[in-house]
């Protein structure tokens, strides 16, 4: 079973890295940089306000950069017939969800973590601010892609699924983006632990809610 878990983590993770239309990990990273280059234009060169607002921009772009693969994380898979090709092999919808969740986060988090050095310079954020938004980058991104897999499943095989999926995880994922930017102001290890725990709680409910509508859609 281990071994058809790692080939599987390798597929899934070679696909979302190189992958097709999407255009794979980098095109997240670009979006990510993208918003932050462009945030200070908005604002103007009131580098306080830069300073004040930019780790909250961060998570905001962060966010947004996890939606951009929606729409392959599951639906080609049923389409495929793989998920029944892997029932047949002895691995179920829930650990499938599970590999698909590690090979989401590896495909933006570790990315978008490195790629928040650069943004945080264009932002003017300081060193202490920059390590607040990486330790809490590392603590929610998980739980953002959990959400992204759960949905990704919950909405597979229904017309318009892929803008349908981006619209629910926008709202769902409130509750880090709040815990996250939270962080970054008065009483910020609070914010870093519940940022954690939200993710925990996202995690630990994905393959189960993903399994059962995986299952669902193949009905």
């Amino acid at each position: 079973m281990s071994g058809q878990v790692g080939i599987l983590l390798r597929r899934d993770l070679a696909r979302l890295l190189h992958g097709g239309r999407g255009g794979g990990a980098i095109l997240p990273v670009l979006f990510f940089l993208a918003v932050a280059m462009l945030y200070p234009f908005a604002v103007g060169p009131d580098a306080p306000l830069l300073a004040r607002t930019g780790g909250g921009v961060i998570w905001v772009a962060a966010l947004l950069a996890a939606i951009l693969p929606l729409d392959r994380l599951i639906e080609p898979d049923i389409e495929l017939g793989m998920f029944d090709q892997w029932t047949l092999r002895g691995i179920t919808e829930e650990m499938v969800i599970a590999v698909r969740v590690l090979a989401h986060w590896l495909s933006f988090g570790p990315p978008l973590m490195l790629a928040a050095l650069p943004a945080a310079a264009l932002l003017g954020l300081n060193s202490a601010t920059l390590r607040t938004v990486e330790i809490g980058l590392l603590a929610g991104t998980p739980g953002l892609a959990a959400l992204g897999v759960t949905v990704a499943a919950l909405t597979a095989g229904l017309r318009g699924g892929a803008a349908l999926s981006g619209l629910l995880v926008i709202p769902m994922a409130v509750p880090v983006l709040i815990f996250g930017a939270g962080s970054l102001g008065a009483g910020g290890q609070s914010g870093l632990a519940l940022t954690g725990a939200a993710s925990l709680v996202l995690l630990a409910v994905a393959p189960f809610a993903g399994g059962a509508a995986v299952r669902a859609t193949r009905m």
